[in-house]
């Protein structure tokens, strides 16, 4: 049990709110099956090409400005954005734009009820207690906002949304530098020292203490062990966050 006095909790998603197996045996074979034919379909919509201009900026983007404004070279341009997007989810990206087409191909397994988010049993319970004892709640990963509110829409445990005052993904910036975190606390508008952020990566909650939030690392099942892990309070639990108002 770790006793804190904050007004704010930001909360990492995957192995802290939700299994990492989840992620990685379920969202991401997802996005593999369904990539071709998403593409097919979708590859002139507005939200798509802004997605494939972000994944094609390195190194790609005069070659895919270019075949993307002609017809004949289009289904070109499709693959070499299919192409990358293989290539980047092999080296597990946080790819800004990898993150974006994600969250739009899971959009339709979500609202199809073809996935369902899971969450660990403890999670709902102690965001309705924290959310009515007044602490104000936020979500930081690296899985676009989009996404994430996608997520917590379905979850296992109904619409967790109502619990959740603000979204943070990369666009703040990386996860493992201090900069994003005194980003979010300008932007909950609550002093760093006041927010708590649970993860289960000890190189983000670094970043979170060099910009005075306070940290606690989370042991969920399957999470990799962490180096210096006994640099940070631990829980196994939300259940083990007691919170001192």
């Amino acid at each position: 049990m770790i006793s804190l006095s904050v007004d704010g909790i930001v909360l990492d998603i995957e192995g802290t709110t939700s299994s990492i197996d989840f992620v990685y045996r379920q969202m991401f074979p997802y996005v593999l099956r369904k990539l071709d034919s998403f593409l097919a379909v979708n590859f002139d919509e507005p939200e798509v090409v802004a997605a494939s201009r972000l994944i094609a900026g390195d190194g790609h983007f005069g070659q895919f400005e270019m075949l993307s404004q002609h017809p004949a070279s289009r289904a070109e341009a499709l693959s070499l954005i299919r192409d990358e997007v293989l290539r980047l989810m092999d080296g597990d990206s946080k790819s800004t734009g990898l993150k974006q087409l994600q969250g739009l191909i899971w959009r339709s397994g979500f609202e199809s009820g073809e996935l369902v988010a899971h969450v660990f049993p403890d999670v709902s319970a102690r965001l309705t207690a924290w959310s009515a004892a007044g602490i104000k709640l936020f979500i930081y990963s690296s899985g676009s906002i989009a996404a994430q509110k996608l997520f917590f829409g379905h979850t296992e445990h109904g619409d967790l949304r109502k619990y959740f005052s603000g979204y943070f993904d990369t666009t703040t910036g990386p996860k493992r530098e201090p900069s994003s975190y005194s980003k979010i606390a300008a932007s909950c508008r609550l002093p760093a020292a006041r927010l708590l952020f649970l993860s289960d990566i000890s190189a983000e909650l670094d970043a979170a203490s060099s910009a005075d939030f306070q940290v606690a690392l989370c042991l969920r099942p399957g999470n990799a062990t962490q180096s210096n892990a006994d640099r940070f309070p631990q829980i196994e639990s939300f259940e083990q966050v007691e919170i001192l108002r």
